[in-house]
Order: structure tokens, then C-alpha cells, then sequence
């Protein structure tokens, strides 16, 4: 038996595939999911083989949903008409589904998911950033905790520190801790408010409040809550360009 959970806000298309998944006796959907929040519950809980799984949702999105859920689950995306997506998915030779599709192709696209069921996916903040619109930077940023989901607004956080192949992320005067490495976390947010002063530490520059010298041809960066974090040369040259001598 194949294990599916189906994934989407909509009722009449969770019901469509459903339907489709019906004609066959082999598999067994598991629970249908009408938001984010949901579906990273029930792919905890239920471990299924498969998940078809809608992009574009309120809440959290099936980006943010893949990066929760980690690489193991393979993964058949449903989405309506988006250029940068459908690239993305090309490139990375990701199964999706087109809304409205017919009976025909989501059979190609079962197929196709079979063969990859325990295959793993390419990196959720990849595919991310290579579905996303150029100039079109992260607005929250999601962390799995347990059992439970943060989301981070982006403004309200105050700097990411690298950890091996962690970031922990400092927001509202708490850490969090997420599977991801800091290069691609500086990529997906807006330059023009994150810089990257040193090899392991990003900083919202509205935090800055001032550089100060510390050892000979080192600095550090005073954060407005008493944070002080190192810049190193080239990130202080960065700085200078952004924010001028302090």
C-alpha cells in the first residue's frame, strides 16, 4: 500500500483527486489537509509515502510546508498557472500538476511519483528561492519546533548566526534553531535590509546601532539591544557602503 495525503485549501479540489486516487486499489489516502499548519501535523503523525500538495495556501504555503517536512515524503505539487514554479519544478525535476489538469496527466504524474517514493527531494530553500519572482524576497520565515510551527516576520529579526548546518535565528529576544545553512538564508532576504558581516553572522541592519573597534584590523557591530556580534573586513566594507562611517 501506498500512503497519500492530499494537501489544498479547496475542498472541491482535494475531493477531485480524491476521486482520482479512488481507481486505485493500491493506495490509501491517509488524511486530506486543508491548510499548511495541518498537513506538517499530519506528515509527522502518518509518515505517508506520498503527498500531493497544493502551492499557493493561506497560512503557510507548500514551500513553507516542504521545508517543515523535511526531504523524505516525495512530493507531486499542485498549483495553478505560475511561470516561476513551473521553472523551478522543471529544473528540479520535481512532479507537479497544473490546475485544471485531466485524468491523464495525473496518472503521468502518480507514475512518475512512484519511482521516486523514497528518493529524496532537492533542498526545500532551494526550490524556494528558484520559485520565487526575482526581486521577490522572503516576508516571514518558518521554524519547526517540535510539535509546533513558528513564523518569524522577517522585520523582526534581529540577526542569524550559522551553526554547522543550522542557523540559529534571533527574533523578539528568543532563539531558534533551523536546518539551513546561512548562504541560503542570506539569498532569499531582501539585501537592501540583511547584510552579511562576517562568514556566520547576517544582521537586519535596522538593529545596527553603531561599529566599534575591537582588536587591531577587527570591529564589532552594536545591535540596539546590547548585542555586539563580529564584522570582519569585508563585511565592514559592505557596512561602510550601506551605512556610512558610524
Amino acid at each position: 500500500m501506498i500512503r497519500v495525503v492530499i494537501v489544498d485549501d479547496e475542498e472541491l479540489a482535494r475531493s477531485y483527486l480524491r476521486e482520482l486516487l479512488g481507481s486505485h486499489p493500491e493506495i490509501e489516502v491517509a488524511a486530506e489537509c486543508s491548510n499548511g499548519f495541518e498537513a506538517v501535523k499530519a506528515v509527522a503523525e502518518l509518515k505517508p509515502d506520498l503527498l500531493f500538495l497544493d502551492v499557493q495556501m493561506p497560512k503557510l504555503d507548500g514551500f513553507e510546508v516542504l521545508e517543515l517536512i523535511g526531504s523524505e515524503t516525495a512530493v507531486v505539487f499542485v498549483t495553478a498557472y505560475d511561470q516561476y514554479a513551473l521553472r523551478a519544478f522543471d529544473v528540479h525535476a520535481v512532479d507537479y500538476l497544473l490546475k485544471p489538469f485531466n485524468q491523464a496527466r495525473f496518472e503521468a504524474a502518480l507514475d512518475r511519483a512512484r519511482q521516486r517514493i523514497g528518493a529524496r527531494l532537492p533542498p526545500a530553500a532551494q526550490l524556494a528561492a528558484a520559485a520565487r519572482p526575482p526581486l521577490q524576497y522572503l516576508e516571514r520565515i518558518v521554524v519547526k519546533d517540535g510539535a509546533k510551527v513558528d513564523v518569524i516576520p522577517c522585520d523582526k529579526l534581529d540577526y542569524a548566526e550559522a551553526q554547522d548546518d543550522y542557523v540559529l535565528l534571533r527574533s523578539q529576544g528568543r532563539n531558534h534553531l533551523k536546518p539551513q545553512t546561512i548562504s541560503s538564508l542570506e539569498a532569499s532576504l531582501d539585501p537592501g535590509k540583511f547584510l552579511r558581516i562576517h562568514r556566520s553572522y547576517l544582521v537586519n541592519l535596522e538593529r545596527v546601532a553603531k561599529i566599534e573597534p575591537y582588536a587591531k584590523d577587527s570591529r564589532i557591530a552594536i545591535l540596539t539591544d546590547g548585542t555586539r556580534l563580529p564584522v570582519s573586513r569585508a563585511g565592514y566594507a559592505r557596512l561602510k557602503a550601506l551605512l556610512g562611517e558610524r
